[in-house]
């Protein structure tokens, strides 16, 4: 799963974003994808089996065993902050979110909104990530800095129209 997953992102990206020769981009990708794979099959193996030792335990599963086996395998697996496990944290969080704000409606700790409130959250999330890059652009993560730059940056700059079909930094002198 982590190699279906991360394989196409680092292609995309390492050919978007990176320099070097073709092998090496190749070998940036395979890293990539080799440490997403493990990563995912290490935690999975770890949750696993701090569930059903838990369960062996107290003679049951409970809900607080998947929090707590999650917790440390997360702890032991996915806290090296390197670019691999922050892009998943990341992606996790923005999930998690969402999932919370549905369970809070679904408990009644919320009213159900009466409009959408995506149009506003879409709102407050772009207003705050273009604030973040225009004045504080090294709090956020490498690759969105990179997409960041050649969207808002790198667009101020035109040659062609190769600079729509392929990337718009002239590597030649043309």
């Amino acid at each position: 799963y982590g190699a279906k997953i991360r394989a196409p992102h680092a292609l995309v990206m390492t050919f978007l974003f990176k320099s070097g020769s073709l092998r090496e981009k190749l070998k940036s990708i395979a890293q990539a994808t080799y440490a997403h794979s493990r990563n995912l099959a290490y935690f999975v193996f770890t949750y696993k089996g701090l569930l059903a030792a838990q369960a062996r335990l107290q003679g049951k599963k409970i809900p607080f065993h998947s929090f707590l086996a999650a917790c440390i395998g997360g702890w032991l697996v996915f806290g090296d902050n390197n670019p691999i496990n922050s892009q998943i944290i990341m992606y996790l969080l923005s999930r998690i979110l969402f999932g919370l704000a549905r369970l809070a409606v679904e408990k009644g700790y919320i009213p159900q909104p009466k409009q959408d409130p995506f149009p506003l959250l879409a709102a407050l999330v772009w207003g705050t990530v273009l604030w973040l890059f225009e004045y504080h652009r090294e709090t956020l993560q490498p690759s969105l800095q990179s997409s960041m730059t050649y969207l808002y940056d790198d667009s101020e700059v035109w040659h062609d129209l190769s600079d729509f079909l392929i990337y718009n930094k002239r590597t030649d002198s043309k």
